[in-house]
């Protein structure tokens, strides 16, 4: 491909050159890498273990609008709920995804909110074929951190979005 002319006159030309020293991109760590896995590896479990698609539980629906509570939850919750005395912290957009591709993020979403420590979260599902309108709140009541779900309010969405409340650790106090 190349003959030893071309070699020698790129020899020539590169002759004095100093290497360039890499300095500005940092190479990902090992740790990094690490923790990028576990963390794929449990949502892959959370979407595997809690999200079945044969489970059928027992919502309630008024008019449409769906809502659950666990049974250890306050009643009044769903009230407040509805009301929009809780405000998202995190909005999830599912729109134009599959079923599968679904469940990885609503799986996502509640990691997120428990590491976060956001106790409220939004749920876009959108209207089209209503096919993960329908199926989301009965894979989000095999959760066991999701404390609750409600239609959202006209302000946060309305019928094509979804209230979570999730459960969060308690907080540890060192003061003490």
């Amino acid at each position: 491909m190349f003959d030893d002319n071309d070699v020698e006159l790129f020899k020539q030309a590169a002759q004095g050159a100093k290497k360039l020293k890499q300095d500005t991109i940092m190479p990902k760590t090992e740790r990094q890498t690490n923790a990028n896995l576990i963390r794929a590896l449990k949502e892959q479990a959370d979407t595997l273990f809690y999200f079945s698609d044969e489970y059928e539980p027992l919502l309630t629906e008024e008019n449409e609008k769906v809502r659950y509570r666990r049974e250890d939850v306050d009643p009044y919750i769903l009230k407040q709920l509805r009301r929009g005395d809780f405000h998202p912290e995190l909005f999830l957009d599912l729109h134009g995804l599959t079923k599968e591709q679904a469940k990885k993020e609503l799986a996502s979403l509640i990691l997120a909110c428990e590491r976060e420590q956001v106790y409220c979260a939004s749920i876009m599902t959108g209207y089209g074929t209503r096919a993960l309108k329908y199926q989301i709140p009965r894979w989000l009541v095999q959760h066991p951190k999701v404390l609750a779900l409600h239609q959202a309010p006209r302000e946060w969405g309305g019928d094509a979005a979804i209230l979570i409340l999730v459960e969060q650790p308690e907080k540890i106090d060192y003061k003490r």
